[in-house]
């Protein structure tokens, strides 16, 4: 059981150190304007990088991807991408989505 714990431990030093060490010395520092640009494309390249995958790929055919009408994912993206375009509100978006998505299956079905 000891071993569990130092595992844990480990796992939780090794997770929260590099969330730390940025926090405790970036407040400080004056970054280049190129620096903060970049950082603040980090988070929507992350968040494309996890829905392309959900949108294009058939759930069939894992290796497919699906540019079609009958992909209800990737028509309901669409609504909720111009939502977030135009008005940079993420709840906006993810309304448009949701109700983009149930009004797809509503004609769908």
């Amino acid at each position: 059981m000891n071993r569990t714990w130092a595992i844990i431990a480990g796992m939780t030093l090794v997770t929260l150190i590099p969330r730390i060490v940025p926090l405790l010395t970036l407040p400080g520092m004056k970054m280049p304007r190129a620096v903060e640009r970049w950082f603040g494309n980090i988070a929507p390249a992350i968040l494309a990088a996890l829905l392309l995958p959900e949108l294009l790929l058939d759930r069939a055919i894992p290796s497919s991807p699906t540019l079609s009408a009958s992909n209800p994912y990737l028509l309901a993206s669409l609504p909720a991408f111009l939502v977030a375009w135009k008005t940079k509100n993420l709840f906006a978006a993810v309304m448009a989505g949701i109700l983009a998505l149930a009004a797809i299956r509503a004609v769908m079905s």
